[in-house]
């Protein structure tokens, strides 16, 4: 099954507020919105891309909860982008001044801006480019590093502020580099 993608711009103009509500009243449903606010329809994974991504979130939640630096994400988290994109990338991590200059209105509905950290999983319905284009995106609304994973070639793409992509192939382990000082991802548990 492959994502779908709806030209919504023409028909609405869907506020970040109507957007949360309709993602709220659909739950079996992923959605995803870019910046020209096109709704994306995401197609859920199978088993093997599932367990993958639990155990992605798993080490980086396990890390986060020994050093308290700040607040990682599962999949299900959604970031409304400075750009208007709402996107939810499959693990991510923002610091805990970030959460704390949060109100508790704004912790409760999809957070008002880009992780500082992310890491998107490739599944079988995933378009390579389309991805990368999501990372660039994320990039550009102030990412600091992050993660393409792609476990059908076995590569990783790094994207990092202000410099070139960087492509790995097989690695064993991933470093979170001064952005997550310290969190070792176990690429072993992924591929």
């Amino acid at each position: 099954m492959t994502n779908l993608t709806i030209e919504l711009n023409s028909v609405i103009d869907m506020t970040e507020e109507q957007f949360f509500q309709l993602c709220q009243k659909n739950p079996d449903l992923r959605f995803e919105r870019n910046a020209k606010g096109d709704l994306i329809i995401m197609s859920p994974t199978g088993g093997k891309t599932g367990n993958r991504n639990g155990r992605l979130t798993q080490q980086l939640f396990n890390w986060a909860d020994r050093n308290q630096l700040g607040i990682p994400f599962d999949s299900s988290a959604g970031f409304n982008l400075p750009n208007g994109s709402n996107f939810s990338p499959d693990a991510s991590w923002i610091t805990i001044e970030k959460w704390n200059n949060l109100t508790p209105e704004q912790r409760t509905k999809f957070l008002p801006l880009c992780p500082d950290f992310l890491i998107e999983l490739m599944s079988p319905s995933d378009s390579l480019p389309k991805t990368r284009e999501k990372m660039k995106e994320y990039l550009e609304n102030g990412m600091q590093l992050g993660w393409l994973i792609n476990p059908k070639n076995q590569q990783v793409e790094i994207y990092r502020a202000g410099k070139d992509v960087e492509i790995l192939d097989s690695p064993e382990i991933l470093s979170g580099e001064d952005v997550l000082p310290g969190f070792i991802l176990d690429m072993t548990k992924i591929w």
